[in-house]
């Protein structure tokens, strides 16, 4: 009697190879790791020059490259309860090493500007116990079929202001739905996050 194998992986298998994969990312690009308190003692920055990234305890990595423009009205340049935020992006997969999601101009696409005309767009939601982020228009929204903004980006805007430019490796659990479901990391570039005017 013939038996077929199972070739399944169950979900701690999946999440060790996920682990593997970011550390193998961190190791390729030579990203120095601080601790969160290292992090609070630096004023919230990170130094690009060492290309240092915060590792929260979460199992987001973040480097903040700009912390964005601080004006004569500091309450304003931050983002806060339901502002409109347009974002520019790239979306790496780490296990694939491939680029899959992006709305700016990259190197062979730039006779192609359906791909990075618009930023993509969300409402940001805080209600003093957690936040979430809903897309309303744009690539990410398009290509995974949810509004949900992925929790990784969200932890970023407690650091940074308007204009800011972050990076981080977002793992599974606070990435989005496909993400999770594929238990798959991803590295954004996050070149802006921008106040839309309301």
């Amino acid at each position: 009697m013939f038996q077929a194998c199972d070739n399944s992986k169950t979900y701690a298998e999946m999440l060790d190879e996920e682990k593997d994969a970011v550390n193998a990312f961190i190791k390729k690009h030579n990203i120095q790791t601080i601790s969160e308190s290292d992090f609070e003692a630096n004023g919230y920055k990170t130094d690009t020059t060492k290309n240092e990234y915060v590792a929260f305890s979460n199992g987001v990595y973040m480097q903040i490259v700009d912390k964005g423009i601080v004006t004569d009205k500091p309450e304003n340049d931050s983002i806060k309860n339901n502002n409109i935020v347009a974002v520019r992006f790239v979306e790496h997969d780490i296990k694939a090493n491939d680029t899959t999601c992006f709305n700016v101009v990259l190197p062979g696409f730039e006779n192609y500007p359906n791909y990075y005309t618009y930023p993509d767009v969300f409402r940001y939601v805080d209600n003093g116990t957690s936040v979430a982020g809903v897309f309303t228009e744009g690539s990410m929204y398009a290509k995974y079929g949810t509004t949900d903004v992925p929790p990784g980006w969200l932890l970023a805007l407690k650091y940074v202001t308007n204009y800011a430019h972050v990076r981080m490796i977002v793992p599974s659990k606070m990435g989005h739905q496909s993400a999770n479901q594929y238990v798959n990391p991803y590295f954004y570039d996050i070149r802006k996050f921008q106040k839309a005017l309301n």
